[in-house]
C-alpha cells in the first residue's frame, strides 16, 4: 500500500515531485556518497592518511553502483544503513579502504545527508512564498475596494473589503520567509561527533577535517555534533506547519466564500461531481486544510524525537525518518496547491 503521496492516484492530489526528489532513497544515497567522498578527501588533506589513498578511495566512492537489496537487509540487522553501504564503499575502494569512513560514525553520514535535504527544501520553500506574496498582491490590487461581509465565529459582522480578507492571507508570509531565513544556519550545518560525539577519533585534526568536509558540501560547520540536540530538526517540522497552517487558512476562508447562496468569490476548473453536474467543487481549498491539519498532527512526532537519551538515540532518531520527508512534501504541495487557488480566482467580493 503507497502512502498518499506515492499512491498511483491520489498522488495527482497530494505529491510534490520537485520536494520529494530531495528526500527520495536516490538523493539520499547521493547525499551520503557525497559526504563520504568528501570525508575520504579531509582526511587526506589533514594527514590522516596518505592523500593518494584519500583521493583513490573518493574517487572508487563516485564512480560505485550501489546493492540496494543488500542495503534493506543491513538496515533490518543494523537498524541504519551506514554499516552496509561503507562495507560496500569499502569492496569499491579496495587498498585503498583504509581512507573510507574512518572516524565517523553512521549518524554523522544520515544527519548531513539531512542537513542537505532540509537546506534544499527550505530554498524552494522560500521561492514558492515569495510567488505566493506576489500573487496574493495582484489580488489585492484587483478586488481590495471591493465590499465584503465581515464574518466573525462564521456569522456576519461589520462590512469590510476584500483587502481585509486577504491581509490575513498574505501578512504572514513574510513572517514565514524571515524563519526559513533564521531557520538555515540552525539546520544546514553538516554533522561530525564520530562514536560518541566528541570526534576523538580524529584527535588535533578534527577540528580541520570538519572544517574541510563543511566546505565541501556547502554546510556549516558546529562547535560540536548535533547527535543528541534535535531542536533544529524540531524547529523545521514546526516551521513546515506554521506554513502549511496559514495555507490552510487561506483555502478554508476561500472554501467558506465559494459556498453557494454566499458567493463572494467566484472560481474556475473547480472539482466535478459524479453524481450532481452543477457542482464546481472547490478542491485546492479543501486540500488546504488536509494538509495543514496533517502536518499539525505530525509536528507533535519532532517534537517527541528531541527526547534522545544519552549521546545518541536508535528509537528517537528513527522517528524522524517516517515523518519529516512526508512533512516537507505537505508544505510544498500546500504553497503549490495555493498559487493554483489564487490563480482560478475570477471575482472577490459581494454578489452583484
Amino acid at each position: 500500500m503507497s502512502d498518499v503521496f506515492t499512491h498511483p492516484w491520489l498522488g495527482g492530489l497530494f505529491a510534490d515531485d520537485e520536494i520529494a526528489a530531495l528526500w527520495r532513497p536516490e538523493a539520499q544515497l547521493a547525499a551520503m556518497q557525497a559526504f563520504e567522498i568528501a570525508w575520504s578527501r579531509a582526511l587526506g588533506r589533514a594527514g590522516l592518511v596518505p592523500e593518494a589513498e584519500a583521493e583513490q578511495a573518493a574517487l572508487a566512492i563516485g564512480a560505485m553502483r550501489f546493492d540496494l537489496d543488500d542495503l534493506r537487509r543491513g538496515t533490518g540487522q543494523d537498524g541504519v544503513v551506514v554499516p552496509r553501504l561503507v562495507a560496500q564503499m569499502k569492496a569499491a575502494a579496495g587498498a585503498a579502504k583504509g581512507a573510507v569512513h574512518r572516524g565517523a560514525t553512521s549518524q554523522d553520514v544520515i544527519d548531513t545527508a539531512l542537513a542537505l535535504a532540509m537546506r534544499d527544501t527550505i530554498i524552494i520553500l522560500e521561492q514558492r512564498l515569495a510567488a505566493l506574496d506576489a500573487t496574493l498582491s495582484d489580488l489585492d490590487a484587483r478586488f481590495g475596494a471591493a465590499p465584503l461581509m465581515g464574518r466573525t465565529r462564521m456569522q456576519a459582522a461589520t462590512m469590510v473589503t476584500v483587502a481585509d480578507r486577504v491581509a490575513p492571507w498574505r501578512l504572514p508570509l513574510a513572517g514565514h520567509r524571515a524563519r526559513l531565513a533564521a531557520l538555515t544556519p540552525r539546520v544546514a550545518k553538516v554533522q561530525i561527533g564520530g562514536a560518541s560525539g566528541d570526534r576523538a577519533a580524529l584527535g588535533a585534526a578534527a577540528d580541520r577535517v570538519a572544517a574541510d568536509v563543511a566546505g565541501a558540501l556547502g554546510l556549516g560547520n558546529p562547535v560540536r555534533a548535533w547527535h543528541a540536540m534535535r531542536d533544529g530538526v524540531a524547529e523545521f517540522a514546526s516551521v513546515l506547519s506554521l506554513i502549511s497552517g496559514t495555507l490552510g487558512k487561506i483555502g478554508q476562508d476561500i472554501a467558506l466564500m465559494a459556498q453557494q447562496g454566499i458567493g463572494e468569490i467566484s472560481l474556475s476548473g473547480g472539482g466535478t461531481s459524479s453524481a450532481m453536474a452543477h457542482k464546481q467543487n472547490p478542491v485546492l481549498a479543501e486540500l488546504l486544510v488536509t494538509l495543514a491539519r496533517f502536518n499539525a498532527v505530525q509536528v507533535s512526532a519532532l517534537h517527541q524525537a528531541m527526547v534522545h537519551e544519552q549521546e545518541r538515540s536508535g528509537s528517537a532518531w528513527a522517528l524522524e525518518w517516517m515523518v519529516l520527508p512526508q512533512m516537507a512534501e505537505a508544505t510544498g504541495r500546500a504553497l503549490n496547491a495555493g498559487l493554483d487557488l489564487c490563480a482560478q480566482i475570477t471575482r472577490m467580493g459581494e454578489p452583484g
